[in-house]
């Protein structure tokens, strides 16, 4: 495991670890030096081109989370050389061209150019990156390669706190001000479904490409917030404002209209090789829980209390 410590890869292992496997780690050992101490940690940092640790011992798998650009993934794989028997590389959707997405776009929708001329990652360059990552591994491992792409990400541990922003907001209850559509279409996959796909691709020896995308039944954000407020046990009323209510702050799992389609993509193969799709209320729950257990920390986006009053007061007044 390049990684292993952090959200995606910590659920990973510990997936892995139920199901018997024998798994090493490769990392820094900075964040969560506390996590798997009874695995083996061979220490190396990626930034620096530092692999001198992965110069000997052979695996069955790696599974890569952690490789943004191409030097990454060129640098591991030329370190582990021919003592791996597949890779494994966690992509992106980022790497569909906006205007290609359509409502049950698959995994051979046309990827942007890839690109290998610059190392700084934006929102116009992350998901061309990691196209380029994807060919790599690719050319190097062949049949030997399998390519994940996960959508948005959600569930206990993550530090995006992308569900956690409405699952919190919800147990409040009253009128929340949604910045966008109610109707718009959500797509959130589980991290333990990732997890569990993940490694029946290894177990299985599946090549190529997959979506991992949930939940099973098509939701929409009025269906996210709703269930939040179930979950919780609370009543909400959903209340639209304008995006420009609010310009200068981040709402996560809202999206422009334009973007809708990226939401609606198909998990049929996914699905097929594995892939559970855990009910959006059990993520919710869980989420609830680890929230709740951590101390609601600060999140530093969205709404504060007073300003999503004075925006509920100014563009949608109660009678």
């Amino acid at each position: 495991m390049l990684g292993g410590t952090r959200f995606i890869g910590r659920t990973v292992v510990q997936d892995a670890l139920s199901r018997g496997h024998e798994v090493t780690l490769f990392n820094r050992g900075r964040s969560a030096p506390e996590a798997f101490t009874q695995l083996t940690l061979l220490t190396g940092d990626r930034d620096t081109d530092d692999y001198a640790s992965l110069s000997t011992g052979s695996w069955d798998a790696v599974v890569d989370t952690s490789a943004y650009v191409p030097r990454h993934v060129n640098r591991a794989m030329d370190a582990l050389g021919d003592r791996v028997g597949r890779y494994v590389f966690i992509s992106s959707h980022a790497v569909y061209r906006r205007g290609d997405i359509g409502p049950g776009s698959n995994e051979d929708t046309p990827r942007r150019t890839p690109v290998r001329d610059t190392e700084e990652l934006s929102e116009a360059t992350y998901g061309p990156l990691k196209a380029a990552c994807e060919d790599d591994v690719l050319a190097r491992f062949g049949d030997a390669a399998t390519i994940v792409r996960p959508g948005k990400v959600a569930g206990p541990g993550d530090p995006a706190n992308g569900l956690t922003y409405w699952v919190r907001r919800a147990t409040g209850g009253g009128r929340v001000a949604l910045p966008g559509r109610p109707e718009q279409p959500v797509q959130v996959i589980d991290c333990r479904d990732l997890a569990r796909l993940i490694i029946a691709l290894i177990e299985d020896g599946r090549a190529g490409a997959f979506h991992a995308v949930g939940p099973a039944t098509p939701v929409t954000m009025a269906d996210v917030i709703g269930t939040c407020a179930a979950v919780a046990g609370t009543r909400v009323q959903i209340v639209p404002v304008p995006r420009e209510a609010s310009p200068d702050l981040f709402f996560p799992l809202v999206r422009d209209v334009e973007q809708w389609s990226g939401q609606q993509r198909d998990p049929a193969r996914a699905v097929a090789a594995g892939m559970p799709q855990t009910p959006l209320a059990t993520t919710i729950a869980d989420v609830l829980d680890w929230d709740r257990g951590r101390g609601r920390p600060p999140l530093g986006f969205g709404f504060t209390p007073e300003q999503e009053a004075a925006v509920l007061a100014e563009y949608a007044p109660e009678s």
